[in-house]
C-alpha cells in the first residue's frame, strides 16, 4: 500500500487536525521570523564592518592616532587585517605558485585509504605500491585558511609580492575596542 492510499484509510479526529493545523501555521509564523532576523543580522553585520573598517579608522586616521584611551580605561585601535581564501576555481594554480616559491611546505597533504578487515599490513605500505595494486587512493592537498592567512600577512608586511586574485587577499583596517571589565 503507498502513502497515498494508507491516507485516505485513515481518519484522524477533528481535534487532531485542528491541532496539526495550528502547529504547522506555527512552524510557518516561525519560518517568517527566523528569515526577517537572518535579515536583519546582516545587515547589522554589514553595518558592524562598516563602522570597523572604514568610519572609525578613517575619522582615526584624519585625526593622525592609531589608539586612543578613553576615561572610563578602555581603548580603541586601529590595526591591519589580513584574509585570504583560495578560489576553488584556481586550487592547482595556487598550489603551483606555492611550489616554485619555495612555499610547498605550507600545502597539506592527506592521502586517505579504505581498507577491509585485517589489512593493517596493507595500510602501512607506500601510496604508488597501493595504486599499482589497484587500491581505491584519494589525495586531497590544501592549505589550513589559517596557514594561508598568516602567511599572507607575514609576506605583506615584508614587503614581499604575493598573487591577490590568486590566494583571495584582503586587507583592511580592522577597530578593536577593549573595554575594561
Amino acid at each position: 500500500m503507498d502513502l497515498e492510499q494508507l491516507s485516505k484509510n485513515i481518519t484522524i479526529d477533528t481535534s487532531v487536525s485542528q491541532d496539526i493545523a495550528e502547529l504547522c501555521n506555527k512552524l510557518l509564523d516561525i519560518q517568517k521570523e527566523v528569515t526577517t532576523l537572518e535579515d536583519k543580522l546582516k545587515k547589522k553585520k554589514e553595518e558592524e564592518l562598516k563602522l570597523s573598517e572604514s568610519d572609525i579608522p578613517n575619522l582615526m586616521q584624519k585625526a593622525g592616532v592609531a589608539q586612543i584611551k578613553l576615561t572610563d580605561g578602555s581603548s580603541v585601535e586601529i590595526k591591519p587585517y589580513y584574509g585570504a581564501r583560495i578560489p576553488a576555481s584556481r586550487t592547482e594554480e595556487a598550489f603551483n605558485w606555492l611550489r616554485e616559491n619555495n612555499y610547498a611546505d605550507l600545502i597539506k597533504n592527506n592521502v586517505t585509504l579504505t581498507f577491509g578487515r585485517n589489512e593493517d599490513n596493507m595500510a602501512k605500505s607506500i601510496v604508488d605500491d597501493l595504486r599499482i595494486k589497484g587500491h581505491n587512493v584519494k589525495q586531497a592537498e590544501k592549505v589550513e585558511p589559517m596557514t594561508l592567512k598568516a602567511f599572507v600577512r607575514e609576506q605583506i608586511e615584508k614587503g614581499k609580492d604575493v598573487p591577490a586574485d590568486l590566494f583571495g587577499v584582503y586587507v583592511a583596517t580592522r577597530t578593536k575596542i577593549t573595554t575594561k571589565e
